[in-house]
């Protein structure tokens, strides 16, 4: 493949290209962090003049409830502000926590078993310090890969043992096999995955959550399950509030789990930094012996809130509360359809995904068992011949920007992550343009 020596004559010109890239001190594009691919797009666009068609950030494009932000508004105005919230969270958002659980997963928890957090980001963060100490010889989180990057640096500097595995080759009945050696022998305390993926977009079938369900169950392994695009497998309409289809969980399959539920895509309402924490009643009140050598209590639950939760953030931002428990019980009584909303999404990425197939790029991750994936927030892509840091640094002299898989801790080193969200829809002609000029500068 010709490549960056020679100038070529490219959308964004090469020599701009070359000179930030070296300014910002990237060799390998496939090992930087999102913020730094960001960054970087940044000063090639200011340098430029001309707009990228930005992929590598996952940031809402969609503006933020107003439900959200008219019952915020309100909760200020009434002096929220001047008090701390209780650090389990006020009882209406607890109530409508487990209403909207029960109507969109058709599951039972009480509203004691629900905690608003910081964004999913904090309660995995508790999630993971009470996992590494609830059972003398479990010490080690499992992961299951692609995944998120700040949850492998949360686990780094807490300093707790990681195992993992790419699912790619482990889909349907082989993820049994593949999890049962892991988890028989012994040093697994919790197993965890976002569902849609984040960055893959597969999505586990009825079949797989049964698969980590009954062997969390058997091994005593706690599921956390990362529902950060609640609803958002839009081959299925799981709008309305207490009627099947409901959103797929390993909750049908264990009785010990963790949900984390946030309020950053499903209702645009990121820069707010709220989500839900959701464990099964039965996980809250368990009793582990080694609980006491960290916390007051041997209760999972107490230990939880009061020594994690408590630690990390005294309350969550006591008006976002107050937004969120309003988003819920929009949604609960049937008034928002949030899952409308962000369908603009899914719509967005089928004529991304068709734009870049046209053009020689394959799919990596493109099957959920023998289904082709949804279309949504996020999907991967590859093209012959390049890597995944070759392809990077090829998109960027056609103004096109994404990160790369292997942050993501997947295997697929030739495969990039690109995200819908930002993309306007006036920019699919520019896209189009770009790509189909890609292929022509690198035939295949």
């Amino acid at each position: 493949m010709s490549s960056t020596e020679n100038l070529r004559q490219t959308p964004i010109n090469s020599e701009i290209v070359n000179k930030i890239l070296k300014e910002n001190n990237i060799s390998d594009l496939s090992l930087s962090s999102i913020r730094e691919i960001k960054k970087l797009v940044d000063d090639i666009e200011k340098t430029s003049g001309q707009k990228f068609v930005r992929m590598e950030m996952g940031i809402p494009g969609l503006p933020a409830s107003q439900v959200g932000i008219d019952a915020e508004i309100k909760a200020l105005n009434n002096g929220v502000a001047s008090i701390y919230p209780d650090i389990y969270g006020i009882q209406p958002l607890k109530q409508e926590t487990a209403r909207f659980v029960k109507l969109f997963l058709n599951i039972d928890v009480s509203p004691e078993s629900c905690f608003p957090t910081t964004g999913s980001t904090m309660g995995s963060f508790a999630a993971f310090l009470i996992l590494a100490r609830f059972h003398q010889q479990k010490n080690t989180i499992l992961l299951i890969n692609p995944g998120f990057p700040v949850h492998y640096q949360q686990l780094r500097i807490l300093d707790i043992k990681t195992e993992s595995f790419d699912v790619y080759e482990f889909r349907g009945d082989k993820l049994k096999a593949k999890l049962e050696s892991y988890f028989e022998k012994g040093n697994i305390a919790g197993v965890l995955y976002s569902n849609p993926n984040n960055p893959a977009w597969i999505c586990f079938t009825e079949n797989e959550l049964k698969i980590i369900g009954e062997l969390c169950s058997k091994y005593d392994v706690i599921p956390i399950e990362d529902l950060a695009y609640f609803a958002m497998d839009f081959r299925k309409d799981l709008s309305k509030p207490g009627q099947p289809p409901f959103q797929s969980t390993v909750a049908k399959y264990t009785e010990h789990y963790i949900l984390t539920i946030s309020s950053s895509k499903a209702f645009s309402y990121a820069g707010q930094r709220i989500a839900m924490l959701v464990l099964s009643d039965e996980l809250y009140s368990r009793k582990y012996e080694n609980l006491k050598k960290y916390y007051l209590t041997d209760c999972f639950g107490h230990a939880l809130v009061y020594g994690n939760l408590y630690a990390i953030s005294a309350g969550i931002t006591h008006s976002t509360q107050y937004a969120l428990t309003e988003m819920f019980k929009a949604v609960n009584e049937g008034r928002y359809n949030f899952v409308e909303e962000v369908r603009e999404y899914g719509e967005k990425a089928k004529i991304m995904k068709e734009l870049f197939i046209k053009n020689g790029f394959k799919i990596v991750y493109d099957k959920d068992e023998d289904e082709p994936i949804a279309d949504g927030f996020y999907f991967t892509i590859s093209y012959p011949g390049l890597n995944s840091a070759e392809l990077l640094k090829e998109l960027l002299y056609y103004g096109i920007s994404a990160i790369s898989l292997r942050i993501t801790e997947s295997e697929r080193i030739e495969g990039i992550r690109s995200c819908v969200s930002l993309v306007k829809r006036e920019q699919f002609k520019d896209l189009e343009e770009r790509l189909s000029q890609f292929r022509a500068d690198h035939p295949v």
